[in-house]
């Protein structure tokens, strides 16, 4: 009964965190956007206590007495359908039920066993196709999960972590000061760059880049303690687009002919999304659409996707007992011939 009464008060408090601005203006832009899927979304998004966390495994400090537990307590390995590109030393776990890991305290000298995320944050690391020795860029890489989930993959010649921001490229740093060990370090370059100046200062350098754009990040917003903030933020919302479509034109100067581009963004928003890449692909005779459907077909028992209308294109909602996202992921080529 206690316990009862303890879940309902936080539920109520976290209930009074809830920004009603941004979740009116949501409210308008998702219901025609997403049609019924929203309210399913809007119960999640709106409810913390429903989210779940991954538990991305350090390969280069290998928990084997924690897989073990976690087989215990019932977790499973993300993707166990066979997905185009999977290797063997990613290892991702999630649980059924809403229990939730602890996060590691970050210490000098001691990498971190674990990393926790939203599983669907996988998807666009997953869909770069990285493999040993290649060049890579995450132009827009804190707080740092998903250069981590890159090197858990495979081996690069060369990773650039770019971030503009100067609070978050420090914990960009920690990030990676936490999970990668010293000699591949080396191979790892951070700067703070404006990312929009990346092509030009580095063309056609890239195998892979990926590009997690800034975006209305939809579960932080709902949870906006300044109204006056929000209201800001959203009236600001309708420039994200242009700056996105201005990171991708560098990306795509930054990628060598050949290479492949992966954008993504945590945010339902089609104005974000699918417009973005339409308006990318409609403006570069050079960069082809890549399909990425099998994905979808392959990861359907772990996530929930609503329709994008693009075969290059995915669109990860939370849904009941599957609370990932939301992802947006787009995959792009770049071929020899301008």
């Amino acid at each position: 009964m206690m316990l009862t009464r303890l879940k309902a008060k936080s539920e109520r408090k976290l209930a009074k965190q809830i920004c009603k601005v941004v979740l009116d203006h949501f409210e308008k832009q998702y219901s025609k956007e997403l049609g019924d899927a929203w309210n399913t979304v809007r119960d999640i998004l709106t409810s913390p206590s429903c989210w779940q966390y991954a538990v991305l495994l350090n390969r280069f400090n290998y928990p084997f007495e924690l897989e073990k537990d976690l087989h215990l307590k019932g977790y499973h390995s993300l993707f166990q359908g066979s997905l185009p590109y999977y290797p063997k030393s990613v290892k991702c776990y999630l649980s059924r039920t809403l229990h939730r890991m602890p996060s590691e305290r970050h210490q000098i000298g001691n990498l971190k066993k674990y990393y926790l995320l939203n599983a669907a944050s996988l998807l666009p690391v997953l869909a770069l196709e990285l493999r040993d020795g290649e060049k890579v860029l995450d132009l827009c890489a804190a707080p740092g999960g998903k250069s981590i989930a890159l090197l858990q993959c495979a081996y690069p010649g060369y990773l650039h972590c770019n971030e503009y921001d100067s609070l978050r490229l420090r914990w960009l740093r920690q990030t990676l000061e936490s999970f990668i060990p010293q000699p591949l370090v080396n191979v790892i370059k951070v700067s703070e760059l404006d990312g929009r100046e990346m092509g030009n200062a580095q063309p056609e350098t890239f195998d892979k880049v990926l590009v997690d754009a800034p975006c209305s990040n939809d579960r932080s917003w709902l949870f906006s303690s300044d109204s006056q903030k929000a209201a800001c933020r959203i009236s600001q919302r309708r420039n994200l687009p242009l700056l996105q479509i201005e990171l991708l034109r560098s990306a795509i100067k930054a990628l060598r002919p050949g290479g492949l581009l992966v954008y993504s963004t945590c945010t339902l928003s089609k104005a974000e999304n699918q417009d973005v890449i339409s308006e990318v692909l409609n403006s570069y005779s050079n960069i082809m659409p890549v399909d990425i459907k099998e994905m979808a077909r392959t990861c359907s028992q772990d996530f929930t996707f609503a329709p994008t209308g693009q075969e290059c294109g995915l669109l990860v909602i939370p849904d009941k007992g599957k609370a990932w996202g939301p992802m947006y992921v787009a995959k792009l080529k770049k071929s020899w011939t301008a």
